[in-house]
């Protein structure tokens, strides 16, 4: 009878956690599914134009058809494009999250990202550096150890204000829950300064993420249309 109770007693706490917590069972799946790099090959886009024209879709043509565009080939990124309006545009990969995001080696996210004057200069350097270390082999944990000694040591530039970014693909694949979001433009803050910009408070439409690892506050704010003006989806709950 004891054995019964218990039975029942742990059935019922992993209905409650099954009902109340799907995000977590969730992300513990999708974190087994990608423990280690996959081939380079599966990263890299194979056609050159095909990328440069995937990049170019983070941001309107007004701004895209100006900017630099970056490509990734074996040994890191390299302009594919020079610009003139100071914007660089490039498909992030997955190691653009943190060391501890499950899709970290997800070799299918495709992040078409469109980075302003500022933050091509002082926020870009994170990735360029971070990609340069995982085609050298190195480990999620290594990756996260050298960013935070660059930035301890200034081998990384303080980020300059009015960092800012577009991220208005429809063919962005950002993640296994968040294939295609929501286009949005997001605005870099040196520290955790969401409460100081209204962030995440009631009917705000700003949305943050504090990056302890890149050291900045990611403020996200969706727009109405994607880069080729289509409708995104509601933003009604």
């Amino acid at each position: 009878m004891l054995k019964n109770n218990m039975r029942i007693t742990v059935f019922a706490f992993c209905a409650l956690v099954v009902l109340s917590s799907p995000v977590c069972l969730r992300a513990q799946v999708e974190k087994a599914l990608y423990p280690n790099m996959a081939p380079l090959d599966q990263y890299l886009i194979s056609d050159e134009q095909a990328e440069i024209s995937l990049a170019r879709s983070a941001a309107p043509a007004s701004i895209a058809n100006e900017s630099e565009v970056m490509v990734l080939r074996q040994d890191g990124y390299a302009t594919a494009v020079k610009g003139s309006n100071g914007f660089v545009c490039i498909v992030e990969r997955s190691w653009a999250k943190a060391s501890d995001d499950s899709d970290f080696w997800n070799p299918k996210i495709r992040a078409p990202i469109c980075f302003n004057a500022p933050a091509a200069r002082t926020f870009l350097p994170i990735f360029l550096m971070k990609t340069k270390l995982v085609l050298t082999g190195k480990t999620k944990a290594e990756v996260a150890a050298t960013t935070a000694s660059a930035l301890d040591k200034g081998e990384l530039p303080a980020l300059e204000p009015g960092a800012m970014c577009y991220m208005m693909s429809k063919q962005q694949y950002l993640s296994e829950r968040d294939k295609n979001w929501h286009p949005h433009v997001m605005f870099y803050v040196a520290g955790d300064a969401a409460k100081s910009w209204g962030a995440d408070a009631d009917d705000s439409p700003l949305i943050a993420a504090n990056d302890p690892e890149e050291r900045v506050t990611v403020f996200m704010l969706m727009v109405a249309r994607w880069s080729d003006g289509t409708l995104g989806p509601s933003m009604v709950q």
